[in-house]
C-alpha cells in the first residue's frame, strides 16, 4: 500500500510566496486600499500578458461573466447557447439578464463544447433566433477560436470566452500561428479568475480582456454603478472637477488595490507556474498511458494550460472515496449544468446532452498544482494505480 502523505493534497491549491506578501503590506501602507494605481497597473500588465489592448479588472469571475453579457446587451427574450460541462456561472450570466440558455453537447474527446452540434442547433431554428456564444476553455484547453468566430459571423453572433481555466493557453490557427486564450482577437469579450486554485490567484477576482475601446469603457461604468467620471464621456460639462455622473445602472463589481497588488506579484511568476503545470501533465500522460482502465482527457494537447488534469474511470466513485482516504482531496469537474435542479424547472433533462453526461458519470480531476512535488505526484499515481488493480 503507498505510505500515506501527512499533508492533504487537494486538486488545486494557491502559491503564496514571500514576494507576494510583500506586494501586500506594501499596499496596505501606502494611500490606497480600493480603487488606486495597482488596479490599473495590473490591468495594464495582464493585458500584456494575455495580448489584448484593454483589460478591465472586477470583483470576481461571475461578475465579469455579468458585465459581459450586460455590455453586450442580453435581455429577456435573447437566446445564448453555452456548454453543459462548466461551472455554472457561464451560464448564469444570462440568466442575470433575463436571457434564456440554450446548451450543445461536448466532444467526447476533448471535454469542449463541439461547434458541429452547436452549428447543428443554429441550423434547426431560423436567423436571429440565437444571439450570443459562450465557449469555454475547459480544464485549460482552449477553444479552437478561429472556427467559433467563422461560425459565429455566419450566423451573427458575439462570442464571450470564458477563460477562466487558460490564461497563457493558447490553439494553433490554420496558419500555424499560435492564438492565446483571452487575446480579443477572436472573441469579442474574453473572461478570466483568480480565485485560488486558478493559475492567478487574488483570493476572489476576475478580469475582462478586449480589443473593442468602446466595449472596454462601457465595462468600466458598469463595474462602477454605472458612473462616468471621465470628462471626455461626461453628458454634462463644466460642472466642477468634483463631478461625476451616473448614466445607467451598474454594479459594484469593483475590485481593491489590495487583490491586485497580489495579482502583480503573482503574474509575475505566471510562465514558471504554467511550465510546471504541463511538466507534472506530462508525467502523469506517461503514467496513465500504460495503466488500464485509466482514461486521459485530451492529453498532450499543446497549448493546454492545465489548470485541471482529468481522468477517466468506469467506478469513478470507488476512486473517488478511496483517494480520500488516502488524503488525496480528488474532486469532480462538473456535473453538467442542465442536470441542476434550477435549470432542469426549466425544462433541461437527462438524456438530452449524452457526452456530457457520460463524460460526467467517470470524470476525476486529480492533484495538478506548481508546488505539488515529484514524490506527492508519485503517490497520487501509485494510489490510483492500486484500486485499479483491485479491479
Amino acid at each position: 500500500m503507498p505510505t500515506l502523505p501527512t499533508p492533504l493534497l487537494p486538486y488545486g491549491r494557491q502559491h503564496i510566496s514571500e514576494a507576494d506578501i510583500a506586494a501586500v503590506v506594501d499596499t496596505l501602507r501606502s494611500d490606497f486600499l480600493t480603487q488606486g494605481p495597482r488596479v490599473t497597473e495590473f490591468e495594464t500588465r495582464f493585458a500584456a500578458y494575455v495580448g489584448a489592448r484593454h483589460a478591465v479588472a472586477v470583483s470576481n469571475g461571475t461578475a465579469a461573466l455579468h458585465l459581459c453579457a450586460l455590455a453586450l446587451g442580453v435581455q429577456p427574450g435573447q437566446r445564448v447557447i453555452t456548454t453543459p460541462i462548466t461551472f455554472a456561472a457561464s451560464a448564469n450570466c444570462v440568466r442575470y439578464c433575463g436571457g434564456e440558455v440554450h446548451f450543445a453537447d461536448i466532444d467526447p474527446a476533448t471535454g469542449l463544447l463541439d461547434l458541429a452540434r452547436v452549428r447543428a442547433l443554429l441550423e434547426a431554428h431560423p436567423r436571429g433566433h440565437f444571439t450570443g456564444l459562450i465557449p469555454v476553455d475547459f480544464a485549460g484547453l482552449a477553444v479552437d477560436m478561429e472556427a467559433a468566430r467563422a461560425l459565429a459571423d455566419e450566423f451573427g453572433l458575439w462570442i464571450i470566452e470564458d477563460a477562466c481555466h487558460a490564461p497563457g493557453g493558447f490553439f494553433v490557427d490554420s496558419q500555424g500561428k499560435p492564438r492565446y486564450c483571452g487575446s480579443g482577437q477572436l472573441a469579442d469579450l474574453a473572461i478570466f479568475s483568480f480565485h485560488p486554485v486558478k493559475h492567478i490567484a487574488t483570493g476572489e477576482g476576475g478580469m475582462i480582456t478586449t480589443n473593442d475601446d468602446a466595449l472596454a469603457r462601457h465595462l468600466r461604468r458598469l463595474r462602477t454603478h454605472g458612473i462616468e467620471r471621465e470628462g471626455t464621456g461626461l453628458l454634462r460639462q463644466d460642472e466642477g472637477g468634483w463631478y461625476m455622473e451616473m448614466q445607467e445602472l451598474g454594479y459594484n463589481y469593483r475590485i481593491s488595490d489590495i487583490l491586485c497588488a497580489l495579482g502583480i506579484s503573482q503574474l509575475s511568476r505566471a510562465d514558471e507556474g504554467l511550465a510546471r503545470r504541463r511538466a507534472l501533465a506530462a508525467t502523469y500522460d506517461a503514467a496513465f498511458a500504460a495503466m488500464g482502465g485509466v482514461e486521459v482527457l485530451a492529453p498532450g494537447q499543446p497549448g493546454h494550460a492545465y489548470h485541471l488534469y482529468v481522468i477517466q474511470v468506469e467506478n469513478r466513485r470507488g476512486l473517488y472515496d478511496y483517494l480520500r482516504t488516502q488524503n488525496i482531496l480528488a474532486q469532480v469537474h462538473y456535473v453538467p449544468v442542465h442536470r441542476m435542479p434550477y435549470y432542469e424547472k426549466l425544462g433541461w433533462q437527462a438524456g438530452d446532452f449524452p457526452h456530457a453526461e457520460a463524460y460526467y458519470a467517470r470524470c476525476l480531476s486529480l492533484p495538478l498544482y506548481p508546488t505539488l512535488t515529484d514524490e506527492e505526484q508519485a503517490f497520487v499515481i501509485n494510489c490510483v494505480r492500486e484500486f485499479q488493480a483491485r479491479g
